[in-house]
């Protein structure tokens, strides 16, 4: 995938409107292709759960935003380098990932779920884990990481993208997608016809906000916000605004869900 240049969100533009200087401006990271997190609307802006975080943010610390649209691999090199100030990608904090970055208070707990084709016989990450079986992830993912540290016999197979990981699913070339719940979910309601959802979690995972080492202020004026910003109900909406019709179905399924 190319990287896209920047894309101003319009909280910037009314920030730097009122005077704000460009040094100023909170620098956030995100890989626009993941849809309703992170994605670009019809006009060619930046939107999504992770976008109106972002913007929600920087109004909180009195600082313009620009968002820098970064392959989800060059987020973690992009922060260390200074490029950006913060990741804001739907990014799971790891101990891998925090010997070279730091994370904010988590702000959202999710799992890793699996898309399997439709007549697949496979019920459960354990019979995908056969062998003769392809299991696809995406690079960099912690489905990837997963993966490699506890399938011994089923083949892995990593792709850049996850529209390519879901095709390989589609055409049989994988018995199974490791991936988190949400894309799982929506890939499911996008291909009913080739593919189904098994939405257990094969593990658990938190989303928090990445962050420079020594970046020690900033640390505590992001999880100052994002607790302020769950008391007063901002979780909440966003997950009515983007994940209403997934929060309605994992209820019914008497899956988890939490935002």
């Amino acid at each position: 995938m190319n990287v896209r240049p920047f894309l101003a969100i319009p909280a910037a533009l009314l920030l730097a409107a009122c005077g704000a200087k460009k040094s100023d401006s909170l620098v956030v990271g995100m890989d626009l292709s993941y849809p309703p997190f992170e994605t670009i609307d019809a006009a060619g802006r930046p939107a999504g759960v992770s976008v109106d975080l972002a913007e929600a943010l920087g109004a909180s610390l009195g600082r313009p935003v620009r968002i820098e649209n970064i392959p989800f691999v060059g987020l973690i090199p992009a922060l260390k380098s200074g490029r950006i100030d913060a990741v804001i990608s739907s990014m799971t904090d790891t101990p891998e990932r925090r010997e070279s970055i730091a994370f904010s208070d988590p702000y959202l707990t999710i799992g890793l779920a699996l898309l399997v084709g439709k007549s697949s016989p496979v019920r459960s990450i354990a019979e995908l884990d056969q062998a003769g079986r392809t299991l696809v992830v995406r690079q960099g993912t912690t489905g990837e990481v997963w993966a490699r540290a506890h399938l011994r016999s089923a083949r892995i197979l990593s792709v850049e993208k996850e529209s390519s990981a879901v095709l390989e699913v589609i055409q049989g070339r994988a018995d199974g997608f490791l991936y988190d719940q949400m894309s799982v979910w929506q890939n499911g309601r996008q291909h009913p016809g080739e593919t189904r959802t098994l939405l257990e979690p094969v593990q658990r995972e938190h989303w928090a906000i990445g962050l420079r080492r020594e970046d020690a202020m900033l640390r505590d004026q992001v999880n100052a916000f994002l607790r302020d910003y769950r008391a007063k109900g901002g979780f909440e909406r966003l997950g009515d605004r983007y994940l209403r019709e997934q929060k309605e179905d994992f209820r019914a399924r008497g899956v988890p869900f939490y935002l």
